[in-house]
């Protein structure tokens, strides 16, 4: 796992689908001050860094989840994603809005989702959690069994790993901060000496560039 836990940061660098500033910060639409922006979206533009992503997640999937009946992505970021790693394990496919929408049939859940289906779901950026959970939350309300979640990419936030702890939900990353980091470093990417205010970020992202 380790080699592609490696070659997935790589890939994101490569194709600056993972763009760190240290030096000037980003504004997640949070709130928070980050040196780091992920947008794997970026992803879907690069076939083979596309098919190897998706390959790898249906590969965890099959091996972790025999029993899967349904793929559910995560809209919008993992709809692509998640009907790609459906294609290959040739199993349904749904996605999960962020909440009901306000017109024709109000669903939240999109395509054909049976009582008691045995669902993974593929996201493709954890960072705090709240909205993946918050799909797996309406996957259950409707009455599905979720099995487990896989995504591309997590910053390993204390606070997201809890919440996944207190969810009773397994999550499985493609890659994470950590790699990313080491990658980043030995490609030269980053400098060492911003290698520290990338670790402060990481221990306290809420609060991390507000008394700048």
């Amino acid at each position: 796992m380790e080699a592609i836990e490696k070659a997935v940061a790589k890939s994101l660098l490569d194709i600056k689908a993972v763009m760190l500033r240290p030096e000037n910060p980003f504004t997640w639409a949070s709130g928070w001050k980050s040196p780091i922006y992920c947008d794997n979206r970026k992803v879907l533009s690069y076939p083979e860094i596309r098919e190897n992503i998706c390959r790898w997640m249906a590969e965890i999937i099959r091996k972790n989840y025999p029993e899967v009946e349904v793929i559910a992505g995560v809209a919008t970021g993992a709809i692509a994603h998640g009907y790609l790693v459906a294609h290959i394990l040739g199993k349904p496919f749904c996605y999960v809005r962020p909440k009901p929408k306000d017109h024709g049939t109000g669903s939240q859940i999109e395509g054909l989702l049976e009582a008691g289906a045995k669902v993974v779901i593929v996201e493709d950026l954890i960072s705090t959690g709240m909205s993946s959970l918050a799909a797996k939350n309406a996957l259950v309300n409707a009455d599905a069994d979720v099995l487990g979640m896989v995504a591309i990419f997590s910053y390993n936030f204390n606070q997201a790993r809890k919440a996944f702890e207190d969810s009773n939900v397994e999550l499985t990353t493609l890659s994470n901060y950590d790699t990313l980091i080491e990658v980043a470093t030995e490609i030269g990417y980053v400098k060492e000496s911003e290698k520290e205010v990338l670790k402060e970020w990481r221990v306290s992202p809420s609060t991390w560039g507000k008394n700048e």
